[in-house]
């Protein structure tokens, strides 16, 4: 895809989803960090329903701690993979008390240095909670924007690159959003949508259908 038809189709998506925003639920810097640990391999759908009861039982780093993990995991148990969430919700919520005052920080480096916390979830920590503009590659945007064409990479670390290349730095949060919700409700993993896709003309996998 040439410069000026990347521009175009992030531009068109930054429109489309021009309300776009972090569909998990939370009241607190704290919380999104949590939910955010909890989405790995798993659907926000999900994380706001455990965390609706979740959050009742503990909402602070203080009260994560206070939690055994036997407690933490029967907890958080439907979002799968839960003993090694609820080992890094433990051990992250213990560095935010002893380190940070029970603060979640918003330097990026601070951020990963918390248990549990990586390159993508420190990119939607800094953009929901904090306004720093951020792109987060998750399954979503790893496959909409190489399926369309805005970047290649054949990983998340080159993908991301590629993603903060081509777009306007201003831009780069809105756009994480737009591509996200873009691939979880129209250009899905197992049968894009080309028919209702606002980008379709411009789209590299669209072209290629068309010409076979």
């Amino acid at each position: 895809m040439k410069k000026t038809e990347m521009n175009n189709a992030v531009c068109i998506l930054n429109e489309k989803y021009k309300n776009a925003e972090c569909e998990l639920k939370f009241s607190s810097t704290f919380e999104l960090l949590v939910a955010v640990i909890l989405s790995a391999q798993c659907t926000d759908k999900r994380v706001n329903k455990v965390t609706e009861q979740l959050f009742k039982v503990a909402s602070t780093p203080e009260q994560f701690v206070k939690l055994s993990q036997e407690e933490l995991e029967n907890l958080i148990k439907p979002c799968g993979f839960y003993h090694n969430k609820a080992k890094n919700i433990k051990k992250c919520s213990e560095d935010l008390v002893k380190r940070f005052c029970g603060v979640v920080p918003s330097d990026k480096k601070e951020l990963k240095s918390l248990a549990g916390v990586g390159e993508k979830t420190a990119n939607v920590v800094l953009s929901t909670a904090f306004k720093t503009p951020a792109i987060a590659v998750d399954t979503h945007v790893f496959r909409v924007s190489r399926r369309i064409g805005i970047a290649s990479g054949k990983n998340v670390k080159e993908v991301q690159s590629c993603l903060e290349k081509n777009i306007d730095r201003k831009d780069w949060s809105a756009s994480h959003y737009s591509l996200v919700l873009h691939g979880r409700y129209v250009c899905k993993a197992r049968k894009p949508d080309c028919a209702n896709c606002v980008v379709s003309g411009l789209c590299d996998y669209n072209k290629k259908q068309n010409k076979g």
